[in-house]
């Protein structure tokens, strides 16, 4: 019969949870960015973003992994993304330059696409430029005659950063705070500059906490940008950030899309919600039949 003593060793070796054998567990790392309405830090909405509720969603479903929050602002976290370290960022646009060093899942969510905020009272100067009811920004800023205020560094898509990168950059407003848009709104609300570029959700977002009412901005949709575009996770291009997207794919087809999209949903205006709801469940359909 065995002693105590043996049986305890013999117990400890068929533990697979025992401390003694455990294996450490890799180190993933989450860059947040304050970007409501995706990622909210603080005011009476914290927390309540669209990412905000999706990450931990995945967190529980990557035991595997000990999971770091860390908070940047974008131009760090762009930075960290080029490191040859574990990290993700649950909610960048992919673009071709990105692609050099960042590898991404398939489409997490649909968003609006980037618009023209100008003041209501403002929007007479943009009726040139106006066709079928899209705004040509790339006439407008090459006319000269306006300046365009842009959260520097951001990337809005492959045909706008075009757009402003060909722009005189005399017609351009840049700027690099942490918080961008809400001076950007400010300025505006000064007659410093008539229009800004932004996601209709995050506009409306600034502008509400800005004090400013929805009422006094004109959204304008610009041309060849479409409708919507799609939001990824982007992980750092390493052998280990390419495993841990192959990971999530598989995890986010286990979650409900309709959930994702009703969260993004929440933060639009009454007149948008329904056309958006629809279409980003068409889109999953399709994309999902790849």
């Amino acid at each position: 019969m065995l002693g105590h003593r043996a049986l305890a060793v013999l117990l400890l070796l068929a533990t697979p949870t025992s401390s003694a054998f455990a294996q450490p567990k890799q180190t993933l790392v989450w860059l947040l960015r304050d970007l409501p309405p995706l990622m909210i830090f603080e005011g009476p909405e914290k927390s309540r973003g669209v990412i905000d509720q999706l990450l931990p969603l995945l967190i529980a479903r990557m035991p595997q992994y000990q999971h770091i929050l860390m908070r940047v602002n974008r131009a760090r976290g762009l930075q960290i993304l080029q490191e040859q370290t574990l990290v993700c960022d649950a909610a960048l646009n992919r673009s071709e330059v990105r692609e050099q060093w960042i590898v991404f899942t398939a489409p997490v969510f649909r968003a609006m696409s980037n618009v023209l905020a100008v003041r209501r009272s403002d929007q007479e100067f943009l009726k040139p430029f106006i066709k079928e009811g899209e705004v040509d920004l790339g006439a407008l800023l090459a006319n000269g005659d306006e300046k365009l205020g842009v959260i520097a560094e951001r990337n809005y898509g492959d045909h706008l950063d075009a757009v402003i990168q060909h722009a005189p950059a005399s017609s351009l407003t840049l700027h690099y705070g942490n918080d961008a848009l809400g001076s950007l709104l400010q300025m505006q609300r000064l007659g410093r500059l008539r229009m800004l570029l932004g996601y209709r959700p995050e506009i409306r977002y600034q502008a509400r906490h800005q004090g400013i009412a929805e009422d006094e901005l004109q959204f304008f949709p610009i041309r060849d940008t479409g409708k919507y575009l799609s939001g990824y996770i982007g992980c750092s291009a390493t052998t280990q950030g390419r495993q841990v997207i192959r990971e999530i794919d598989q995890l986010l087809r286990t979650l409900p899309r309709a959930a994702v999209s009703q969260a993004y949903a929440a933060w639009l205006d009454p007149e948008s919600r329904h056309d958006y709801l629809e279409a980003s469940r068409l889109f999953f359909i399709e994309h999902d039949a790849w």
